[in-house]
């Protein structure tokens, strides 16, 4: 990864912030339709299905964004470790219960920041592998981190496999890409090597300390 292209702070910090927004923005929209209907309709279902919105879209917006805080954030800047288990509940909160089920296999103990901050990227590029839904587990043993999606069709974005397969082309970055652009920063930063695989239809995303992090 030491042809990573490298986008300057002003282009990553305003990529991060539309990628933010691009996905609080559906959860905020809806809690903003759900007021409308209340000061629109007088029926007390239409009510009681307008408040039922806004309380499943403004726990999903929170979620979303105490996930972001974490993956892209500055969240625990005062200390230079994350407790797993509170990474896996908020880890948790932002999957939901609707299409993909997470299994969490960390140990319960503080680790280093960037390695909690890599695992929920990894996380994170994972539910783009399984669109229809399905299972992702994560996996952390030592220091090596791998996640596993599982589900009809799993398959990992053409554009994310041609990005990191050429990380010095950045021609098509995009609020989107900008993750996954993000995550090989990381992985660079802690010294880890990425690795793709598929495994009986399964997405295997692994991160593996590299030779010289081993052997420190």
């Amino acid at each position: 990864m030491s042809d990573l292209t490298t986008l300057s702070d002003l282009d990553l910090a305003a990529l991060l912030c539309s990628r933010v927004c691009h996905d609080v923005i559906s959860p905020v929209g809806a809690i903003a339709n759900g007021l409308e209907v209340l000061d629109d309709e007088d029926d007390p279902a239409m009510k009681e299905i307008a408040m039922d919105l806004i309380r499943r879209s403004a726990h999903q917006a929170s979620a979303k964004l105490q996930f972001c805080r974490i993956v892209f954030g500055a969240a625990g800047s005062v200390g230079s470790h994350l407790d797993l288990a509170d990474a896996g509940e908020v880890a948790k909160n932002f999957i939901g219960n609707e299409k993909i089920s997470l299994t969490w296999n960390t140990p319960h103990e503080t680790r280093e920041k960037t390695q909690v901050k890599l695992l929920l990227n990894l996380l994170l590029l994972a539910t783009t592998t399984i669109p229809r839904g399905g299972n992702i587990s994560v996996n952390l043993i030592g220091d090596d981190i791998s996640v596993r999606s599982s589900g009809e069709g799993a398959k990992m974005p053409e554009k994310t496999v041609a990005f990191m397969s050429d990380p010095t082309n950045g021609d098509d970055m995009d609020a989107r890409l900008v993750q996954v652009y993000y995550t090989m920063r990381l992985a660079q930063t802690g010294r880890y090597s990425l690795i793709i695989s598929q495994d009986d239809g399964d997405i295997v995303i692994k991160a593996e300390p590299s030779a010289a992090t081993a052997a420190a």
